[in-house]
């Protein structure tokens, strides 16, 4: 892999006049792309996953770690030649010009990262919260939850960012704890090494494949994120230069990190227990050898997801906001608020949607339907990468081998596939999101050609 570029101003991409302030420097973004990563599916799905699996619970994060680079490379070509807000709806409208398609791939970024926050909001009200007070009702935390963090964005791109830095921290520093309590598990001799080769299906068939990549779908969604720091591109200093090291590297260390946590859950605690809980590593801290207060890990977990639904309520509104720019949503969707120059329609809109998400189900089946959204999503993106290299820019970037992409959209189709064992439920919510979406875009239609500004 090569990447080069020149001066932003030069090239007349990245650093060009932008309603958004350009914010975030380089170690901002590679903090923001590990925070956006780390958080909810590594805090409250590893359970589940161990239960789709086993206690071979490090490979289906081995195998998601390799599919999140592939798809990674991807956005990386594509933002160091459009860095622009909008993400893979920008990249869908230039590859294949289809409006329609546009905005349904829009959509399902929109919506995935609504069931993804909704699912952090649902975590931050679940096990880890009850180590204090379980005398609220988890809807209504899960709700003001959403309020405060709109509120928040609200007040502009460098304040949320900078809360990014602190609990990426926390939320690093809960994972590097889990990491010193295995050590000291393995320098103690304690543990079952024999677990990690423990699979839960029988057989070495269909159903073993069937398991692994179930929960390697299901695992996935604590590798999504990486995707989101795109629509980042307008409020980023020289994003050519800034994304591809910041990209690699976010996803580098959180796959390391999350296969070093699998290995160490697997090795304390049976997969079995892992399963019934939605604060599996919590179960870890309890299980280990050293004394660590669980009500403090249990706090930093709840920094954890806070940031998760933080990022994905910001990104959301920035992929409205994109939107609205190419007119695909109605220009209102594009209002700036005045001073704090943050897209205060897009926040407004999204958080709604959120709220009312928070209902539809439990963390397991929203996180598996962020996952099979993003999936789609991303097998268009990894075919769009390869159709736009027919559209050269005048500026140079990083270009990902061919090979990659094939390979990304190849992987993303199986794991969103019914080959990996999935709820129904998973599929019915996708439909239904997608249902509503399509009825959004003929509502759009209208209002567009009201205004005489439909061209499709």
């Amino acid at each position: 892999m090569t990447t080069t570029s020149e001066s932003s101003e030069a090239s007349g991409a990245p650093g060009g006049d932008t309603a958004l302030k350009r914010a975030i420097g380089p170690r901002l973004l590679i903090l923001f792309v590990i925070g956006d990563i780390l958080g909810t599916g590594i805090y409250a799905t590893t359970g589940k996953v161990a239960g789709k699996v086993g206690g071979a619970l490090w490979l289906p994060f081995v195998i998601g770690f390799v599919v999140a680079i592939l798809t990674a490379a991807s956005y990386v070509e594509l933002v160091g030649k459009y860095p622009r807000a909008a993400g893979a709806a920008l990249y869908t409208q230039k590859a294949f010009k289809v409006p329609f398609l546009t905005f349904i791939v829009a959509f399902m970024v929109m919506c995935s990262g609504l069931s993804s926050a909704s699912a952090a909001a649902r975590a931050f009200s679940g096990d880890y919260l009850a180590e204090f007070t379980d005398a609220v009702p988890p809807t209504l935390v899960a709700i003001l939850f959403i309020l405060a963090l709109a509120a928040l964005n609200l007040r502009g791109v460098s304040e949320s960012v900078k809360t990014n830095v602190v609990l990426t921290l926390v939320e690093l520093t809960g994972l590097l704890i889990i990491l010193a309590i295995g050590a000291w598990a393995v320098l103690s001799g304690d543990g079952q090494a024999s677990r990690l080769g423990e699979f839960e299906a029988s057989g070495t068939g269909y159903s073993l494949m069937t398991s692994v990549l179930g929960a390697t779908a299901l695992g996935f969604f604590a590798f999504v994120g990486f995707e989101d720091s795109v629509n980042m591109a307008e409020e980023t200093k020289d994003p050519v230069r800034t994304f591809p090291r910041a990209i690699f590297i976010g996803v580098g260390v959180t796959g390391t990190i999350y296969v070093l946590v699998a290995l160490v859950s697997s090795l304390l605690v049976d997969y079995r227990e892992l399963e019934k809980s939605s604060g599996p590593l919590l179960e870890v801290v309890k299980a280990g050898g050293l004394d660590f207060p669980p009500r403090l890990f249990a706090l930093i977990a709840l920094f954890a997801v806070t940031n998760s639904a933080l990022i994905n309520i910001m990104m959301a509104s920035r992929l409205c906001y994109g939107m609205a720019n190419e007119r695909i949503l109605p220009r209102a969707m594009g209002k700036v608020l005045s001073g704090r120059r943050t897209p205060v329609a897009g926040i407004i809109f999204v958080s709604v949607l959120a709220i009312g998400l928070v209902s539809t189900g439990e963390i397991e089946g929203l996180g598996d339907t962020t996952a099979f959204l993003l999936l789609c999503v991303f097998a268009v993106v990894n075919i769009a990468v390869l159709v736009l290299r027919r559209d050269p820019v005048d500026h140079t970037h990083f270009r990902t081998p061919t090979l990659l992409p094939v390979l990304g959209a190849i992987t993303s189709l199986i794991l969103a596939s019914p080959l990996a064992d999935r709820d129904a439920e998973v599929y019915i919510r996708a439909g239904v999101l997608v249902a509503i979406g399509i009825g959004l875009w003929a509502v759009n239609k209208v209002v567009l050609k009201v205004h005489g500004e439909d061209t499709a």
